[in-house]
């Protein structure tokens, strides 16, 4: 199914996703490093990152939200984009609940508390940020209306871990390549 919400021809909500994606994570590494060197500018950029980090995540939801409305009922899109928009919801809150942790703290360097929310809703968002990836890159979502929202889960790519990939050659043939 395409999206509902387009801008120049491209669903919204993809465009917008890899902000807050990005941002959070960076914010996740400043606050190591800042701890690391013991550095608070690094850590008040932190909490600057995950304000502005949540806000995007937010705007994003908005369009994730409109293209969940239009996925049909009882359909496997249905049930991962329910994991992957929920999932990322808690994400948000982690993540808003470390800001306003540290919101009191010195210079805004995280205690244990908001470091460790920091870091699990970062893990979260990994998987919830693959599941984006199966919506799009696998059931087609966002992106063709003829695409099948019931294909299976596959976890595999036909790479081998000897190094082979088996498959159609070019020119039609079958076999292995090395």
């Amino acid at each position: 199914m395409e999206s509902r919400a387009k801008a120049a021809g491209h669903a919204v909500h993809q465009q917008l996703v890899i902000l807050p994606l990005g941002i959070l994570a960076l914010a996740v590494a400043f606050d190591v490093v800042g701890l690391v060197t013991d550095d608070a500018r690094l850590a008040f950029a932190a909490y600057l990152m995950i304000v502005v980090g949540v806000v995007a995540g937010l705007a994003a939801s908005v369009f994730g939200l409109v293209d969940y409305l239009a996925i049909p009922q009882g359909t496997r899109a249905k049930r991962v984009a329910l994991l992957h928009g929920a999932g990322n919801v808690v994400v948000l809150l982690l993540f808003a609940l470390s800001a306003v942790l540290r919101g009191g703290a010195s210079e805004d360097v995280p205690g244990v508390g908001a470091f460790v929310l920091g870091l699990v809703a970062l893990l979260l968002s990994g998987a919830t940020g693959w599941l984006g990836g199966e919506l799009v890159g696998r059931l087609g979502v966002g992106v063709d209306d003829d695409a099948d929202l019931d294909a299976p889960a596959r976890l595999t790519t036909g790479v081998r871990l000897s190094g082979e990939i088996t498959g159609e050659q070019p020119g039609g043939r079958t076999g292995t390549a090395r």
